[in-house]
């Protein structure tokens, strides 16, 4: 049933991780809290990592963590990978919202939403989330924005939140404001974040391309009783011409609305919590506004995607046989579509993905129970998923065989159906040694409107950015990973290591495969087409059987009263079981170590980042291999007062070249990167941050 129908080394001070026994009950995650005030580490702070906000994407405020790494596909287009996996792999929320995003490329991934400037706490698990967070098959995230809490009396408090960031390598500013008033009954603020930014700079010149626009504002509301709470949120996110180099057309506008309702109580001794969340993404691109244009006419492009997804979720918990029990229903009914045209001729029009519907309910359940010995985590979802697409139409100047491809595919089946059950055990114990920690958990994802009803061989991938065409397959099956993961929680006097082992054996990983037995030859015609779509040798969306296995870490020093060191390694291979060749953009090993001086109102940090060669590449993907690089990065802090921070440093300390791993291939014309060529990291940046809050 239709949609419509239905209805921030120091964060330039502010990032903190904080040990999860000494923050969260949880060991299984981490939380960053990024704030305008924060506590300088003592001696007593046994862990203690800060991220940097060197970046307006707010993907990379998760990229130090360990096991985690930034795919940069544009300035506001990142994705998250953790332990390898990426893309909707990764289960992300904003605020506890779950929601599509419009791009096919994702242009728009999760944390595009989540500005820096407006962030306040990112929640991350480790390996595999619980059952309550969702589909998900490797992690889980959700960021929390700022906001104006409920007071502890009954006197009515105004707040503020202001936060200025500024960078050199882009000439980029960021403003965030939060205000509002607020009691021990009620709540009231608004919001409202503005970004721009230029193309970055790099040893050799400029990254052509990569400047960004964004603007946020917003507003929510809140009232609670001895019994119950009540909360709305309204949120609208418009970006404006935004650069994407990686891939074919960039960002002409991404407009979304946000709105979600959540209700909470107490029945008995039971607690029940309700949200109804609702998400609508006008998205537009086009190759031809913001780079050189094509040298024909006829080559001009424009997109426009739309997304609308309706959320409904019933979480209850309460005590049972001497432990917790949480359980509910949630649902996930979204409704996209895409539209390829040519601006510059009415009559040239094409869908790739013709109004799809993707509806999930699902249900779970889950036990947490003290044994004494430690303690224990067991629990189990199951998602009922229909989707179905619509008829694909084409326009009077689009060539036959595009529009033969098109009446084949709706004449062929254009609806799915599937059950999917995941399940989880935990169970971590606090020993003289330190806690240990083990995960058992079976995980699913099923296939992405994209894979599953692409009917026509185009650059769309979801943000693969590898050069190659790709087409859906009706027939894929969802992917299944059992997870296995090993770790613990190690503290002295004045140190600390969380070392974690994990290995994801995945079968029916979703991936491009060639699309037919004779690659090279156009002997089909999907091949045709694809060939006059600049590549002759078009993948397709296919299941092969898949691992990844690694270990990452984080560890920390108290060298003194003053001085400590603070590190971070992380090491991931993907492979495919079915054939010899590496999976496609698996970062490569990363360590990275940080020497600290800290007083009680300032500290400075002096890090170093070391970065291996990348030569286990997916020959399937035409994937290049990368070399290794080292980088300094300084940075530091001052605490004026409890309510003002000053933060700052420099990114890439000596303006390094080289290439990141996780970035694509340059397609922009008349850069100073070269069409085809990796993109560069980017160079020396001076960046700083400015917190007044009360």
């Amino acid at each position: 049933m239709r949609l419509r129908i239905r209805t921030g080394a120091m964060l330039a001070a502010g990032i903190v991780i904080a040990l999860p026994s000494l923050a969260s009950e949880d060991v299984f995650s981490d939380i960053i809290v990024v704030t305008a005030r924060r506590e300088i580490p003592q001696t007593e702070i046994i862990y203690a990592d800060e991220a940097i906000p060197v970046s307006a994407d707010g993907a990379s405020l998760i990229s130090r963590l360990p096991g985690a790494a930034l795919i940069r596909n544009g300035s506001l287009s990142g994705q998250v990978q953790f332990r390898g996996a990426y893309g909707f792999r990764v289960g992300t929320r904003i605020n506890g919202q779950a929601f599509h995003p419009g791009g096919p490329n994702l242009m728009d991934p999760p944390m595009h939403y989540a500005p820096p400037t407006l962030v306040e706490a990112i929640e991350v698990n480790r390996g595999a989330a619980p059952v309550a967070f969702g589909p998900s098959l490797v992690g889980g995230v959700n960021t929390e924005l700022k906001q104006v809490p409920f007071t502890d009396t009954g006197i009515r408090e105004s707040h503020y939140d202001v936060t200025l960031i500024g960078r050199s390598a882009d000439r980029s500013h960021g403003l965030g404001l939060v205000a509002g008033v607020a009691s021990d009954t009620y709540r009231a603020f608004g919001i409202y974040s503005n970004e721009r930014g230029h193309d970055l700079d790099w040893s050799g010149g400029e990254i052509d391309n990569t400047f960004h626009d964004r603007e946020v504002f917003g507003a929510g509301f809140g009232f609670r009783t001895s019994e119950s709470e009540w909360e709305l949120e309204l949120r609208r996110h418009e970006t404006g011409p935004t650069g994407n180099p990686p891939f074919a057309m960039d960002i002409d506008w991404v407009e979304t609305n946000f709105a979600r309702l959540g209700y909470a109580t107490t029945l008995g001794q039971t607690r029940l919590d309700v949200s109804i969340g609702f998400s609508d993404v006008d998205h537009g691109m086009s190759n031809s506004e913001h780079r050189p244009p094509p040298a024909s006419i006829m080559r001009y492009r424009a997109n426009r995607a739309l997304a609308e997804t309706l959320t409904l979720a019933v979480d209850l918990s309460s005590e049972f046989e001497r432990g917790d029990l949480s359980y509910g229903l949630d649902l996930d009914l979204a409704q996209m579509s895409s539209t390829i045209d040519n601006p510059q001729n009415p009559t040239f029009f094409v869908e790739p993905l013709p109004d799809i519907d993707q509806d999930r309910i699902g249900a779970h359940i889950s036990w947490r129970q003290d044994l004494g010995a430690g303690e224990m985590e067991i629990g189990t979802r199951i998602d009922r998923h229909d989707s179905k697409a619509g008829l694909a139409e084409t326009g009077a100047a689009v060539p036959m065989m595009p529009s033969m491809l098109a009446m084949q595919f709706n004449q062929g089946s254009r609806d799915w159906q599937d059950t999917t059950y995941d399940l989880l055990a935990r169970y971590w114990m606090d020993t003289d040694l330190g806690t240990w920690r083990f995960s058992l958990a079976r995980k699913n994802r099923v296939p992405t409107h994209l894979e599953r009803f692409g009917w026509l061989p185009i650059a769309a991938s979801a943000g693969l950015a590898d050069g190659n065409n790709y087409i859906g397959d009706r027939q894929l099956d969802p992917e299944v990973a059992w997870i296995v993961e090993a770790g613990i929680d190690l503290a002295g006097g004045t140190w600390w290591l969380r070392p974690t082992l994990f290995y994801h054996r995945i079968t029916d990983y979703i991936q491009g495969i060639p699309f037919d037995a004779t690659v090279g030859v156009a002997d089909s015609m999907v091949e045709m087409v694809s060939m006059m779509n600049g590549d002759g040798t078009p993948l397709r969306f296919g299941n092969v059987d898949a691992r990844m296995v690694g270990m990452d870490a984080d560890f920390g020093w108290q060298l003194g009263q003053f001085w400590r060191i603070e590190g971070v390694v992380s090491i991931v291979r993907g492979e495919r079981r079915d054939l010899g060749d590496d999976l496609y953009r698996i970062s490569p090993d990363r360590f990275r170590l940080g020497l600290a001086y800290a007083r009680s109102a300032w500290s400075i940090t002096l890090e170093g980042m070391a970065v291996a060669a990348q030569e286990r590449v997916s020959d399937t993907n035409s994937e290049v291999e990368t070399a290794g690089y080292g980088l300094f990065n300084l940075h530091g802090d001052w605490k004026l007062s409890e309510s003002l921070h000053i933060s700052g440093g420099i990114e890439n300390l000596f303006d390094r070249e080289y290439r990141d791993h996780l970035s694509g291939y340059n397609r922009v014309r008349n850069s100073d990167v070269t069409v085809g060529e990796r993109l560069p990291g980017v160079g020396r940046n001076v960046f700083f941050r400015l917190s007044w809050r009360r």
